[in-house]
């Protein structure tokens, strides 16, 4: 029987196998008793000097394997010569990391870092220097550690970017979370099974002070790990205030989201230095909905909430992004009040005491806020708010707006509201906003061009289809009202609010009246025609039909000067003259009616009206008066009733040629819409002809 030869008689046999052996069992027998602190000093000096900072620790404990676990105690790393900071960098208590060789030497995977007690301070320089890398202090390449998970029992963090600028400081601690709040049952597990640390934070961004606390669990996924862990947190920024709770996936750099989201405060403008998003001052506001990072995608897809008294609902997306992030949104609204869009232009609002809202440059922070509110004259009313033009070069923007029903300030008959905005490299686009306006439409564009420090800005306007029946009270005693109407407005200008870029604005505005009817009372008034007047009083009013009607102010530096103006009735033909002042918003224009049959107690004479565009005035033309006056004061001496014959109407009104008014107007809306360098290569006619 032949018998397997043993592992003894094979050394004995192969020399040098016995010898690769007894290399083998001495090598396991050293690291057995291997002291790893004997190689603590030429460590703590390779790296000082490697770092040129000071580096040391008291106590060094390595276990082998293909992920080596290494322990250390009593860590101290000095910070960069460059940092104004007056601690050091690292002070542990204990450290404690695991090191995959696998992935030497494309990178340093740690794939966990305990630490106990720490005090930290890390910091990065414009330049990208950063204090935690491991080399010499004007290093600025990206580093190849990564760390994907992180554990901290009680440590302090203070962050502090200089490129941002972001300062943050962080306190840990952790607890048993049976320890925590429970059921009433005490046999029950304890209500919270998730979280075993608590984070309590304060800091600035970009000047704008924050403070809050968040709870995760015993473990925080840190670089490239994609690993989800729970967390619930509450940030407070000012009057802004922020709640969430869900799942984050590595914190260091974030590669994942799903929590539920909830914001509120008191205006959204304080939002920007945050994310950078240009929104409005506007009314407090409460927003919520379902928070998902998906690559460099945030989006809430369940969005509800109120801004002012505004229902909104919808779908809103943050796409990080270079050059520039952007926003995407698709809104709605079921009621809309209009006087929650008003911050938007810079319109005043109950909520601001009488002031006007804040710019978006005067919402960063409570003093700047504080210094930025400015009475404005009370006798204006195109708004004076202010934009911040930088605020739209950081963004890019697609927005859908869209309301089914809106409030709005008492006989102002709007009806709905759909709106498209388009940001795109500091250019803004708005178009269509399109208004139901009195059973037609209000359909309006706009582009804002915030490249430059100062604003330009373009605003074409349209009016279609205007019923004229619905400015007449219901409870009015004049006849109803009827035919449609139309306008169009073409302004261009430059300045940072709508009043500075109405003060300098050039461009047309025109309108017309078409297949109309108007109170016979209304138009007898406006002729002066007293006896008219006191007959339809006592018998009753009736409508009656108007011919045309247009208008055409040519607009240049913010003053725009009619040239054509006049209304025709069955009865009267009323021609105009005039000018306004978009700049000092004031006006004065010239009405003279002129009744085309003849008529008694007539008082004919044009009037004038003036004034302010909050506070206009009226005046009846003396000369004519005058003139009548004094006929029937000379003729009462001579013959009592020969005084009336001064205010007999003999009606020298004409009818209008509403053909030529019309080519007019419409030759004035098609020139509005034609560049600038092609406008005025027809002009209006002065007058309108007569037939």
């Amino acid at each position: 029987m032949q018998r397997t030869p043993s592992f003894a008689g094979s050394l004995r046999r192969h020399p040098a196998l016995g010898a690769l052996g007894g290399i083998v069992l001495l090598l396991a027998l050293v690291l057995a008793l291997f002291d790893w602190n004997w190689v603590r000093p030429p460590i703590e000096r390779y790296i000082s000097q490697k770092t040129q900072r000071e580096f040391r620790m008291a106590d060094l404990h390595v276990r082998l394997g293909l992920t080596p676990t290494i322990r250390m105690r009593g860590v101290y790393f000095g910070n960069a010569n460059w940092s104004k900071e007056d601690k050091p960098m690292a002070n542990i208590e204990q450290l404690e990391f695991s090191v995959s060789l696998r992935d030497l030497p494309e990178k340093i995977l740690i794939p966990r870092v305990a630490l106990t007690r720490p005090e930290l301070v890390f910091e990065r320089q414009p330049d990208n220097r950063k204090n935690w890398i491991l080399d010499e202090p004007s290093e600025t390449r990206p580093s190849k550690l990564r760390i994907s998970t992180l554990s901290v029992d009680h440590g302090q963090l203070r962050y502090i970017d200089h490129g941002e600028p972001l300062e943050l400081d962080v306190a840990a601690s952790t607890f048993d979370p049976a320890s925590q709040e429970k059921v009433k049952d005490a046999n029950a597990p304890p209500v919270n099974s998730r979280y075993s640390t608590q984070y309590e934070f304060k800091g600035s961004f970009h000047g704008a002070a924050f403070k809050g606390s968040a709870l995760t669990g015993e473990v925080l996924s840190f670089q490239e790990s994609g690993i989800p862990f729970p967390i619930k947190g509450e940030l407070q920024a000012g009057t802004t205030r922020i709640s969430t709770e869900g799942t984050i996936a590595d914190a260091a750099n974030i590669t994942g989201i799903d929590t539920q989201l909830r914001i509120e405060g008191k205006t959204l403008a304080n939002i920007y230095p945050f994310l950078l998003l240009p929104l409005p001052a506007s009314p407090p506001y409460r927003l919520e909905g379902h928070l998902v990072l998906s690559g460099n995608r945030y989006s809430i897809d369940d969005l509800r909430g109120r801004i002012g008294s505004t229902d909104v609902y919808g779908q809103v997306a943050y796409i990080s992004k270079k050059p520039r992030p952007l926003l995407q949104g698709t809104l709605k609204s079921k009621n809309l009040d209009l006087a929650d869009l008003g911050p938007l232009v810079g319109i005043e609002t109950k909520e601001s005491g009488g002031k006007p809202r804040l710019t978006q440059a005067q919402t960063q922070d409570r003093p700047t806020a504080a210094a930025g509110q400015k009475r404005v004259d009370p006798d204006h009313l195109l708004p004076a708010g202010s934009f911040d033009g930088s605020r739209l070069q950081k963004i890019d923007a697609e927005v859908e707006l869209q309301a089914i029903r809106l409030k709005v300030p008492k006989g102002l008959p709007l009806e709905n509201l759909k709106a498209s905005l388009r940001l795109n490299d500091a250019v803004m686009v708005l178009n269509p906003v399109d208004f139901g306006f009195a059973g037609g439409t209000i359909a309006g564009k706009a582009r804002l061009d915030a490249r430059a420090p100062t604003i330009k800005s373009d605003v074409q306007v349209d009016l279609q289809g205007i019923q004229l029946g619905n400015f007449v009270p219901k409870d009015s005693t004049l006849a109803k009202g009827a035919g449609r109407a139309g306008a169009s407005l073409q302004l261009s200008g430059v300045g940072n609010s709508i009043a500075d870029a109405a003060a300098k604005a050039n461009g047309r505005i025109s309108t017309t009246i078409v297949n109309g009817r108007v109170s016979n009372l209304l138009d007898a008034a406006s002729g002066l025609n007293m006896g008219k007047v006191l007959t339809l009083l006592a018998g009753g009013d009736k409508d009656i039909v108007i011919h045309c009607g247009g208008a055409v102010f040519d607009v240049k530096n913010g003053r725009g000067q009619s040239s054509l103006f006049v209304v025709d009735t069955e009865q009267t033909q009323v021609l105009g003259d005039g000018w306004f002042d978009l700049g000092d918003e004031r006006f004065d224009l010239t009405v003279a009616p002129k009744p085309k049959d003849a008529g008694l107690l007539s008082l004919r004479t044009p009037v004038r009206v003036y004034g302010s565009f909050s506070k206009p005035q009226y005046e009846l033309k003396k000369g004519p008066l005058l003139a009548r006056g004094a006929a029937v004061a000379a003729l009462a001496t001579a013959a009592p009733l020969a005084a009336l014959l001064p205010l007999i109407e003999t009606g020298p009104g004409q009818d209008t040629d509403c053909g030529k008014v019309n080519q007019q107007t419409q030759r004035a809306a098609v020139q509005a819409t034609l560049p600038p360098k092609r406008q005025g290569a027809a002009k209006p006619d002065a007058a309108p002809a007569k037939r």
